[in-house]
This record gives C-alpha cells, structure tokens and sequence, in this order.
C-alpha cells in the first residue's frame, strides 16, 4: 500500500480514502464528511467513545497486528505511543 498521499484518520491513524467519500470517513453534525476522522472514531460530530490516547492503543493494536503493520504486540505499542501524540486528536 502507498502511504505517501493518503490521508489518516487523526484518532486512531486507520488510513483513509483520499476522496473524502468513502464509508471510511466520520461525519460531522451537519452530516458532510469529516476530513480528519474515520468513521470508527467520529460520528455526527463527536468521538464515538471517550477514551484515553493509552486506551485507543491498546484497542488499536489487534487491527494492526491482522493488518501486518508490526510484527509484535510490544512493537506496536510503542510506535502507536510515539505516534498519537503527534494526532489532531491527541496532540497537547
């Protein structure tokens, strides 16, 4: 898969479309398409669940496992640890 151009969802960093209408994408409360979130975290306007930037990792991993991102569990962890922060979402 090509990453260079395509967008990521800036919850959980699940890749995204880059036309903006694929189910992939949230909504917003106005029902258009979020550029910034899947719909797996967004959904008329507000994050799906509340949930620390810790827990989303820890519920992320096993899809990133399956998908053959990383190899281990612990490698995972801490990329997605390293990475988050730099999200929309998670950034301070």
């Amino acid at each position: 898969m090509n990453y260079e151009n395509m967008t990521f969802c800036q919850s959980c960093m699940m890749p995204m479309e880059g036309d903006g209408i694929k189910e992939e994408y949230g909504t917003e409360s106005d029902g258009s398409k979020s550029a910034d979130y899947c719909s797996y975290c967004y959904d008329n306007g507000a994050f799906r669940k509340e949930e620390t930037m810790e827990e989303m990792v820890e519920r992320c991993i096993p899809f990133v496992i399956k998908a053959g991102v990383f190899k281990t569990v612990d490698e995972a962890r801490a990329d997605m640890l390293k990475s988050y922060p730099k999200l929309k979402r998670w950034a301070v």
